[in-house]
């Protein structure tokens, strides 16, 4: 016969060595040796980040290097037509990127370096080069793009006291004017733009083109028409009685006034506004192409 109190005193001296058991497994579970992890070394770690580090500004300073070399070496030889090679050459590079650190990085340093540092260092020149492109083609540095139009073209008509512009919008670089039966856009006929620019449109060269019935004559400019005429422009209507839209959006764009003729006759009547400027390196160029249609009433109404 066991007593009450002996039963109990078992009892738990057997929990508390089931308890002391699980504890130990516990241990055994949460070691990293166990896991297959290697034991944390603070020396090793303190020197793979001196040489990750130092990997990441041998990286910079090439991406650098190569970025520069492509703006001041490559850029002046090539034309805007081939250049392809200004990204392609840079970016291929990366190739070179484990053997510039086996030639410079100590041996130390190479232990910790791996097909992880690599892929890295890709990215990483990548992005940095396409940073200092960035900035290496653009103002101050440099300026690769021609002046481009500040808001739309338009057509106005002036009958001496009047500039009347037509309703129709110009975004899609063709314009139609109505006029009456066997009539003429009558009037001055004035083509207005202007030209915005990231340095300085001023210095930019705009020929103007006028085709109709496969005769073509180069127009100059006024460049005393938006001077002169600046009240009447912004106080000019469309067609529809709307008014006229602001064709000068910002007071540093350049304006362009071209008279293009008096009483144009019936038909299309192309303009190719040609613009040139001594860019750094290149010389840049952009070409707009719009049409002027001139219908009679009669004919949009067969049609």
């Amino acid at each position: 016969m066991v007593d009450l109190q002996t039963a109990m005193a078992a009892a738990s001296a057997e929990r508390k060595q089931r308890s002391g058991a699980a504890s130990e497994e516990r241990k055994v579970r949460r070691s990293g040796a166990s896991l297959g992890l290697e034991p944390f070394d603070p020396v090793k770690h303190v020197s793979k980040e001196k040489a990750d580090t130092a990997s990441m500004w041998l990286v910079i300073a090439f991406s650098i290097t190569v970025s520069v070399m492509m703006r001041y070496v490559l850029m002046p030889n090539t034309t805007p037509e081939k250049s392809d090679i200004l990204y392609l050459m840079p970016l291929s590079a990366i190739i070179l990127i484990p053997q510039i650190h086996r030639m410079v990085m100590p041996k130390d340093f190479q232990e910790f370096y791996g097909k992880g540092t690599w892929f890295k260092a890709g990215f990483l020149h990548t992005f940095t080069f396409l940073a200092m492109s960035f900035l290496l083609v653009n103002p101050p540095m440099g300026d690769i793009v021609a002046p481009k139009l500040a808001s739309h073209w338009a057509i106005a008509t002036d009958d001496g006291e009047v500039l009347m512009f037509n309703e129709d919008s110009s975004k899609d670089g063709e314009i139609e004017w109505i006029v009456s039966n066997d009539g003429r856009l009558e009037g001055d006929i004035w083509l207005l733009f202007a030209l915005a620019d990231n340095v300085n449109s001023d210095g930019a060269e705009v020929i103007v083109e006028l085709t109709h019935q496969s005769i073509t004559q180069e127009l100059a400019s006024d460049e005393d028409f938006w001077a002169n005429n600046s009240e009447r422009i912004a106080n000019g209507t469309k067609t529809d009685n709307s008014s006229a839209s602001n064709l000068v959006p910002h007071h540093k764009d350049q304006p362009f006034a071209v008279n293009i003729g008096s009483d144009l006759a019936v038909g299309t009547h192309e303009i190719k506004v040609t613009i040139t400027e001594d860019g750094d390196p290149w010389e840049n160029e952009r070409v707009y192409n719009w049409k002027l249609v001139v219908v009679e009433a009669v004919e949009l109404a067969e049609s």
